[in-house]
């Protein structure tokens, strides 16, 4: 398929440098901390963190450690469907810009698409708050 899904890229500011947030962000063991729909705890284990929330129990599958600000980041859900979660954080001035791409994908209404950008956005403005504290 030659399908394109609509995109909301999600982004917050945060007065922290670009390395911090990343350092942060790609620890899975603070993934409960600020990412709210995966889940209470993080295990680490044979290279995934398994949680377990209000998607019931997950594997979350992390980008390696990288120069570039990547934390992409794969969902794999109790059906087994994997979904793709691409996170970048980037320097701006003395602090720094992490944008979330989201994607509709084909069986998402607006309205569930809508309410999963706005839980994007409040878990990236929890994670902006760990940091800036």
């Amino acid at each position: 398929m030659n399908e394109l899904y609509e995109v909301e890229h999600v982004t917050v500011s945060i007065r922290r440098s670009s390395a911090d947030v990343y350092a942060f962000a790609a620890n899975g063991a603070n993934l409960p901390r600020w990412a709210s729909g995966l889940g209470h705890s993080a295990e680490s284990r044979n290279g995934e963190w398994l949680l377990d929330g209000p998607l019931g129990k997950i594997r979350v599958r992390c980008a390696p450690f990288n120069d570039f600000g990547v934390l992409d980041h794969d969902v794999v859900l109790p059906t087994g469907q994997t979904v793709h979660n691409p996170l970048r954080v980037v320097p701006n001035g003395a602090g720094s810009e992490l944008t979330f791409t989201l994607f509709r994908l084909p069986d998402v209404s607006p309205e569930k698409f809508a309410e999963d950008a706005h839980w994007v956005a409040r878990d990236l403005e929890r994670l902006k708050g760990l940091l800036e504290a």
